[in-house]
C-alpha cells in the first residue's frame, strides 16, 4: 500500500461479507438487473469481440451471459470468490496491456479504495478501440436508509458514525473516465425502488448480497439494537407507501468508454452538442 493511499473499505471484511452471502444464496436481483441491462447495451454494438474480462462482478450472471452473447469468444472473469477464473480484486488486475477488447464490470466498481486508479487500470487493459460497459451504485443508494440512520443515532448516541457508503455521483463519473484516459466517456442513471414489508427485511438483502457496512471508519464495536428499532420507526414514518410497505431507493450509474484509436470521432467543443449512449455504442 502507497503511503498516502486513503483507505475507504476493508477488503478483507468484504471478502468474509460477500463469503457469508455467497454461502447463504446470495440475493442477486440488483445484480441481475444490471447484467440484463450492460447486456442489452451490448446489444447495440456493432462490433464482434474476441477476448473479454469481467471485472470483478460479485456472481457469475454476466459473465455467463457474456458467454451466451458471444460464444467464440474468450471471456474471463476475475472476482475474489466464487470460483471465477482468475482470483482476484479488481483494484489490482494482473493483465497484461492490450490484452482485451472488451470490459465490462457490474457493482463491484463503488467499493473499490482507489476508483480513479482501477479505471486507469481497466483502461490498459484494452486494446486500442476497445470498449469497457460498467455499472456501479450512486450516491441516491438507499438514501432513506442513511437519513433514518444518521437521526436515530443522533438521538441515541448524539452523534453520528460511518454506517452507509460514500457512493459515486453520476456528475463526476465522465471525468473521471476521461482521466482514467477513455475516450467518448458517457454515464447515465437507472432508479429502481424496491418496496419490503418492513425495515428488518431491507437489511436482511443487504446482508444476503453481502452489502453491509465495511468501511475502515465504522464503530468496531456492536450497534445497540435500540438503535435499529428507532431508526425503523423512522424510516416507517417518513417513507412508508399508504399500504404499509417502505421503499428503498437504489441508483446504478452506467458508464461507458472506449480505448483511443485514430478511428475515433473527434470530442465537440464544450456545449455544441450532447451524444447519447446508444449514438456511442453503435460506432462501427
Amino acid at each position: 500500500m502507497a503511503a498516502n493511499e486513503i483507505l475507504i473499505f476493508d477488503r478483507n471484511l468484504q471478502r468474509r461479507r460477500h463469503a457469508r452471502a455467497l454461502a447463504a444464496e446470495a440475493a442477486d436481483f440488483l445484480l441481475a438487473q444490471a447484467t440484463n441491462e450492460i447486456v442489452d447495451r451490448l446489444g447495440a454494438v456493432r462490433r464482434r469481440f474476441t477476448a473479454i474480462a469481467d471485472f470483478g462482478t460479485p456472481l457469475p450472471l454476466l459473465t455467463e451471459r457474456l458467454v451466451e452473447t458471444f460464444p467464440a469468444a474468450r471471456v474471463t472473469r476475475i472476482a475474489p470468490l466464487g470460483r471465477p477464473d482468475v482470483i482476484g480484486d479488481v483494484d489490482l488486475l494482473p493483465f497484461e496491456r492490450n490484452a482485451f477488447d472488451l470490459a465490462v464490470s457490474a457493482l463491484a466498481l463503488h467499493d473499490v479504495n482507489d476508483l480513479p486508479g482501477t479505471l486507469a487500470q481497466i483502461r490498459r487493459t484494452l486494446k486500442p478501440d476497445g470498449l469497457f460497459l460498467g455499472c456501479l451504485v450512486g450516491g441516491s443508494t438507499l438514501r432513506e436508509l442513511r437519513a433514518s440512520l444518521a437521526e436515530a443515532e443522533t438521538e441515541i448516541s448524539g452523534g453520528v458514525s460511518p454506517r452507509v457508503a460514500p457512493f459515486a455521483d453520476v456528475r463526476d463519473m465522465g471525468g473521471l473516465l476521461q482521466r482514467a484516459g477513455f475516450a467518448l466517456p458517457v454515464t447515465d442513471v437507472e432508479t429502481l425502488t424496491v418496496r419490503y414489508p418492513h425495515f428488518f427485511a431491507l437489511l436482511a438483502d443487504l446482508r444476503a448480497m453481502g452489502a453491509t457496512n465495511t468501511l475502515v471508519g465504522r464503530l468496531r464495536r456492536p450497534t445497540r439494537r435500540a438503535l435499529f428499532l428507532r431508526a425503523a420507526e423512522i424510516y416507517t414514518r417518513d417513507n412508508a407507501d399508504s399500504d404499509g410497505r417502505l421503499p428503498a431507493t437504489f441508483e446504478l450509474i452506467f458508464l461507458s468508454g472506449w480505448a483511443p484509436h485514430e478511428s475515433q470521432q473527434k470530442p465537440l467543443k464544450p456545449g455544441s452538442a450532447q451524444v447519447s449512449l446508444a449514438d456511442v455504442l453503435r460506432k462501427p
